[in-house]
């Protein structure tokens, strides 16, 4: 491999992590701080790239981005609204979600399953067509990935230093000092459920625009992409501040999309790749619990020596 196939495979990375990494930072929202593992990323991850997509090919490329970010913030609604009002598990109002989606994804893009936004204008085509001509030509989807991954993580971590973000922090920390602090934690879950969902769909949305097309399954698969780059970057963060924390997500999602990239150049079969995400997800999971059992099986091998 030489050095310039080495930058661009590191650019692409770069470019994916970078878009993906708004999925890690809601994900990072509802489960490591609000404590709720929301099963919907799937369908709300296609549900900003159909609607991003659909304001794109009305003209209006920078209206696309709060009209995605809009559609989350409802998809959470509905999924905090089933756990806090309905009395749903969590786990199987995310599931109910994820399903209806589905549906309202397709109407959304008006009954197709694909929508092409080649002839279309976005907001990398404008970067492309404002750094024509300088040293960054080559960086046109780099930089605005970059722009809007920083600015989501800067705002979160501002955002969770305020006071409604440190009731949803103390609301997955400890459920019964909320309770009795006389915050109501439907109202929290929610906020947090819809601030995620927003960064889920805003996340949909560039990506397609990134792609120039959305299709039906463009999500499949994010809550566990999202889930491993988590995990990857949760490696790093124990006993940190949040905005480091925050940071790290993003050099979490970078990594995981190096090693995609990487498994690609080295010609593996694109179905492979779930069963390597499953596979990360589930190592960096029971690593804790099997870091914590490696005394006693060195002990029980040294009693195996000894007799």
């Amino acid at each position: 491999m030489t050095l310039i196939s080495s930058l661009n495979l590191i650019q692409t990375a770069l470019e994916l992590g970078l878009i993906c990494s708004l999925t890690v930072l809601a994900l990072f929202l509802s489960y490591s701080m609000l404590g709720v593992c929301d099963l919907s990323t799937d369908g709300c991850f296609t549900l900003g790239a159909a609607a991003g997509a659909v304001v794109v090919l009305a003209g209006h490329p920078w209206l696309s981005l709060p009209a995605a970010m809009l559609a989350g913030c409802l998809s959470g609604l509905v999924t905090a609204v089933l756990q806090t009002r309905m009395g749903v598990n969590s786990l199987l109002a995310g599931i109910v979600v994820n399903t209806g989606l589905y549906s309202v994804n397709i109407a959304v893009m008006g009954g197709s399953s694909l929508l092409n936004m080649n002839k279309a204008t976005t907001v990398f085509t404008m970067a492309k067509d404002l750094l024509k001509g300088s040293a960054l030509e080559g960086m046109w989807k780099l930089i605005p990935a970059a722009l809007f991954a920083l600015a989501a993580a800067g705002l979160l971590s501002l955002f969770l230093r305020t006071r409604l973000g440190l009731a949803i922090r103390a609301t997955g920390d400890n459920l019964a000092m909320v309770k009795s602090s006389s915050i109501d934690p439907a109202f929290t879950t929610t906020a947090g459920l819809c601030i995620s969902n927003s960064l889920t769909a805003l996340s949909g949305c560039l990506l397609a625009q990134s792609q120039r097309s959305v299709n039906i399954d463009i999500g499949s698969g994010m809550l566990t992409v999202a889930l491993a780059s988590l995990l990857i970057g949760g490696v790093f963060f124990r006993g940190r501040s949040i905005p480091l924390r925050v940071l790290i997500m993003l050099f979490g999602a970078f990594v995981f999309r190096l090693g995609y990239t990487l498994a690609l150049r080295l010609n593996m079969p694109a179905f492979m790749l779930r069963l390597i995400s499953s596979v990360i997800v589930v190592i960096a999971i029971s690593a804790p619990y099997l870091h914590s059992r490696m005394p006693l099986i060195k002990r029980r091998m040294e009693l195996k020596r000894e007799a």
